[in-house]
């Protein structure tokens, strides 16, 4: 959640009435920034930073938060809060249908709540973290169409004569806008992750890799960390496609490529180089440790049944390079042509085994013909 809290420590009441010519220039002001960001930036803080000021400036709550749907563990979580309870929180998770936020959520309906202690959906818990006295909430849906993404909710925002319905009006249309932004957020991240995802394998493809690569050496650089990569080719994989035909053939490589990424740390990168060929970048790992990761990657691809629930019970065998920084190459070329090199040793050779750069095939890895 991002600390927005930056505003003036100031009695957050409702301001005096504006006089109705200068609301509507406001309002009108208000729009025009708002679409002239959506429409100059797809920047999703920069659009919630600018709601988060026109809510402080114009309705003057307490606090007052946007909450998100967590839609995995249908969850509230706090995106941004302003106010004296901001900090605290961080941590607060609202199920759906819990309290009013969640109420507001589960029916994607806007609730105005006068007085907190007469209202049953009131969930007291939230105070006693944040140590704060909730009297009254507005809490408006951000929904995208008919989907709820979540919340806006301000604390304490009420005057005397309780909610002005023109205040609840604009508190909507920001409500709107908020829900723009974060769909269209969504859609940049969701083609971002195309450009960089394989379609087959759903792993990253090589151009991402190329990127990858380099941001590692100029951290390896940076920190003197070492780190390697693995690469990793199919043997007779085309007797795969010539015998169960091509769609076949693309199943058996999504399998192959989520075992592999599922047998990977949590910062290692697993990729589709091309055709039949993975690699696989291990950060922060020495060539004798990247060795020994080739070799069980090695053993899982040889000894695994592929595609049993489709009744095929697929096995093949891959020819595997490794190839590390900096003691074989210190830039990008060099080390991908040190690890294809390395991995073709073995592929011109006997097949179904391992190889390092300046090593050549290491003579422990063992094979389906070894074990037969």
């Amino acid at each position: 959640m991002e600390d927005v809290n930056q505003f003036p420590a100031v009695e957050r009441r409702r301001n005096p009435a504006v006089p109705s010519d200068q609301r509507v220039k406001g309002e009108i002001a208000v729009f025009q920034e708002l679409g002239k960001a959506l429409t100059s930036s797809l920047q999703l803080d920069q659009v919630l930073r600018t709601i988060m000021e026109k809510i402080d400036e114009f309705l003057r709550p307490d606090n007052w938060s946007l909450l998100l749907l967590d839609e995995a563990k249908q969850e509230l979580y706090f995106e941004l809060a302003v106010g004296k309870a901001s900090q605290a929180l961080k941590d607060v998770r609202i199920k759906m249908g819990q309290g009013i936020a969640g109420w507001v959520a589960q029916h994607g309906e806007t609730v105005v709540v006068p007085d907190t202690t007469k209202d049953t959906r009131f969930f007291a818990k939230v105070d006693e973290k944040t140590k704060t006295e909730t009297q009254s909430i507005v809490a408006v849906p951000v929904r995208f169409r008919d989907t709820c993404l979540g919340v806006i909710e301000l604390i304490n925002c009420m005057g005397p004569d309780g909610f002005d319905p023109r205040d609840l009006k604009l508190l909507e249309a920001l409500s709107d806008f908020a829900a723009i932004a974060l769909e269209n957020a969504r859609h940049v991240k969701k083609i971002h992750e195309l450009t960089i995802t394989d379609d087959c394998t759903s792993l990253y493809n090589a151009r991402h890799m190329g990127f990858i690569l380099e941001t590692e050496i100029y951290r390896s650089q940076r920190y003197n960390y070492e780190f390697s990569i693995v690469f990793i080719d199919l043997d007779h994989f085309k007797q795969v496609n010539d015998t169960h035909g091509h769609l076949v053939g693309s199943r058996l490589l999504a399998e192959i490529g989520n075992a592999l990424k599922e047998h990977c740390r949590l910062i290692d990168f697993a990729f589709r180089y091309g055709g039949d060929e993975f690699v696989i970048l291990l950060p922060q790992t020495s060539k004798e440790n990247a060795l020994n990761v080739a070799r069980r990657l090695h053993k899982l691809v040889r000894e695994g049944t592929w595609l049993v629930p489709e009744g095929l019970n697929i096995k093949l065998t891959p020819s595997v390079g490794v190839a590390s920084y900096p003691v074989d190459s210190r830039t990008k070329e060099g080390l991908l042509h040190l690890a294809d090199e390395a991995m073709y040793l073995v592929k011109n050779t006997k097949r179904d085994s391992v190889a390092a750069a300046n090593i050549g095939i290491l003579p422990n890895v063992a094979t389906a013909e070894s074990a037969g």
